[in-house]
């Protein structure tokens, strides 16, 4: 078993790039708002992920085989989104690979997509989109957009391995977190993070047809948010939940 992750170009990577990370999550925030965003700035397939760490998985679109994780890009935006749920074991092998990728096609900066589960939510009109970034510059620059700040708290999954090694690396990187349901695709929550996002890399995206097709993305992702949820609980997602002890 050779344990390796490959990354293949298929074409040229658009350079001084954002690169956005969508992956399965609570309320599949960041995978709905990334189908949506390579749907509406029509985003071509620049790279995928081949590995054998993966399970035995293609995915068919138009009767024709892709890897579940893949890279899009267009406009200065890359895009690299998962349709499969990782295992808790290779998070940070693929999310590493995926950073050290976009690092050598000089990404200016990294932004991961997803959603914070909080017990009300379906009592909520309006949803919340919370920051934390991997330097303070960053921060003060999305509390300047309006964004708040994840003061205190705990990440789990993806999004926090991102945020981590970034930092580490000194990569300029965001997180944006909306509440959401854990276990319910929220085609809602998606719309939100959007918003912010355009905010951020200067884009424009239209939202609408995600908020009118919100139950038919509900039911197609199902099967999708039962298995993520298998994941996420191996993870201790629920953590997210908790306030850390104060430690500065």
């Amino acid at each position: 078993m050779h344990n390796t992750i490959r990354i293949i170009d298929k074409r040229d990577a658009p350079k001084d790039a954002v690169m956005i990370f969508g992956f399965p999550d609570v309320g599949l925030v960041g995978v709905i708002a990334s189908s949506h965003l390579i749907s509406e700035l029509n985003l071509q397939e620049v790279a995928y992920v081949d590995s054998d760490l993966l399970p035995p998985i293609t995915v068919l679109h138009e009767g024709l085989p892709h890897s579940p994780i893949r890279i899009f890009g267009n406009h200065n935006v890359l895009l690299a989104v998962s349709e499969t749920v990782l295992r808790e074991d290779l998070v940070y092998p693929i999310m590493h690979s995926l950073i050290d990728w976009g690092r050598s096609k000089e990404v200016k900066l990294m932004i991961s997509l997803s959603g914070i589960p909080i017990p009300d939510r379906q009592d909520l009109e309006e949803l919340k989109v919370f920051a934390a970034a991997s330097n303070p510059e960053l921060l003060k620059m999305v509390e300047e957009k309006g964004i708040e700040i994840l003061k205190e708290g705990y990440m789990v999954g993806p999004q926090a391995v991102m945020l981590q090694y970034c930092a580490t690396l000194g990569i300029p990187a965001v997180t944006l977190l909306t509440q959401c349901f854990f276990n319910y695709p929220d085609p809602e929550a998606a719309a939100k993070v959007l918003e912010r996002l355009m905010g951020i890399i200067g884009l424009k995206v239209d939202v609408s047809k995600l908020l009118e097709k919100g139950e038919e993305i509900r039911l197609k992702a199902r099967d999708m948010m039962k298995r993520t949820q298998q994941e996420l609980m191996k993870m201790k997602k629920t953590q997210e939940f908790d306030i850390p002890l104060y430690i500065t």
